[in-house]
């Protein structure tokens, strides 16, 4: 991302939505942009991308949750769709998995704890960090 903040990125991009009309879009940025807002006044202020990654997670989450013919799935869908175009580059399982390796190969003593511990700050917000715990406990056995 170029030197704007991402609130003014989500500026720009709410302008563009509500010139395209685009009601399920524009509700979505416009509620990160307030969850950016507030974080500015939070006393623990955290970084935009982690705002936005938990955000992406808390969503996921609940995804799992609904049932099937539930009708906020579509909804929560359609903002997963639009959140995930400000999250960075996602990992494939294969980038993983070498990622997992390379640790292991550096660790005296390789075991859970060890490995996810440097490996949660590589993939913070470009992987799943359940299946990554579930990659590296194959790694280890």
């Amino acid at each position: 991302m170029s030197d704007k903040s991402m609130v003014e990125v989500l500026n720009g991009d709410i302008k563009e939505a509500m010139k395209a009309k685009e009601k399920e879009k524009l509700q979505a940025l416009r509620y990160m942009k307030s969850m950016l807002m507030e974080n500015t006044t939070s006393k623990k202020p955290i970084g935009e991308m982690d705002v936005i990654i938990k955000h992406h997670k808390k969503l996921k989450d609940s995804l799992e949750n609904y049932p099937k013919d539930h009708p906020m799935v579509a909804q929560t869908e359609k903002e997963l769709e639009v959140i995930s175009a400000y999250l960075p580059k996602q990992l494939s399982e294969d980038e993983v998995v070498k990622i997992i390796d390379s640790i292991k190969a550096g660790l005296d003593n390789p075991n859970m704890g060890a490995i996810m511990k440097e490996l949660q700050p590589q993939i913070k917000g470009k992987f799943d960090g359940k299946r990554a715990s579930e990659l590296v406990k194959a790694a280890l056995n």
